[in-house]
């Protein structure tokens, strides 16, 4: 087991982490396939579950494009033949709709505001690292009242590269001062683990909150929690 009781900051995955994935996304998702599928609905379901969509489980299947992409990974997806112009301009349509109903549409995790106080109030720096845009992360947090509870928030359009390279957690050890040694990762998805190991955080710990079982988590996880409201718990044990 690592040594918890060296680590004096925090760094969430969103979706699936903070928020519930499948309440947050999948209506935004089938919006973006119904505008991609020009109203063919047969089509835009079967874009969906490219994206990774379990229409037998009804949610996002773990380490699948919508679960653990970018926008930059959906649109290639959905849309192999543009040309880098039209490339872009559909990555910003798409980023734009997400942050407006992503921010709109987000269900925050049981307990979610509380348990991030608690941590505040326990001396940790926290901040957010997601796989959605920088903007869109910012606009989830203001919309569910937690601007002032995070010190940075890191979309894969902040860094050179996003999950599951080390780029986001790096960043966030530069604007806090930190080591990444002093920096637990928490995530639902493997590839919010992997970030934690490429960039040597001090412990990755993985949560069942969102599309992943523990199985899938196990071999990449320190610890593994049914939500971060069993942190503060973790924490003071150190």
């Amino acid at each position: 087991m690592p040594e918890i009781a060296a680590i004096k900051g925090i760094l969430f995955d969103k979706d699936g982490t903070l928020v519930d994935f499948n309440r947050t996304w999948f209506e935004i998702i089938m919006a973006l396939a119904r505008k991609a599928s020009s109203g063919d609905e047969s089509l835009a379901r079967t874009l969906v579950q490219q994206g990774g969509y379990d229409w037998g489980v009804k949610r996002f299947i773990s380490g699948s494009v919508v679960a653990a992409g970018t926008v930059e990974d959906l649109v290639d997806l959905w849309h192999p033949a543009l040309s880098q112009t039209e490339r872009r301009s559909r990555i910003a349509q798409y980023d734009r709709f997400a942050v407006e109903e992503g921010s709109g549409q987000a269900a925050p995790i049981e307990g979610l505001h509380a348990t991030l106080q608690h941590l505040v109030d326990q001396g940790f720096v926290l901040g957010i690292a997601t796989n959605d845009s920088e903007a869109g992360a910012r606009a989830t947090a203001t919309a569910l009242g937690l601007d002032d509870l995070f010190t940075a928030i890191i979309g894969y359009d902040s860094v050179a590269r996003a999950k599951p390279y080390a780029d986001q957690l790096h960043l966030f050890a530069a604007k806090t001062g930190l080591l990444p040694a002093q920096i637990a990762m928490v995530g639902d998805n493997p590839h919010d683990l992997e970030m934690a190991h490429a960039a040597g955080a001090g412990v990755a710990i993985g949560v069942l909150s969102g599309n992943s079982s523990r199985e899938e988590l196990a071999e990449l996880s320190d610890v593994i929690l049914g939500s971060i409201a069993e942190l503060p718990a973790l924490l003071m044990k150190a």
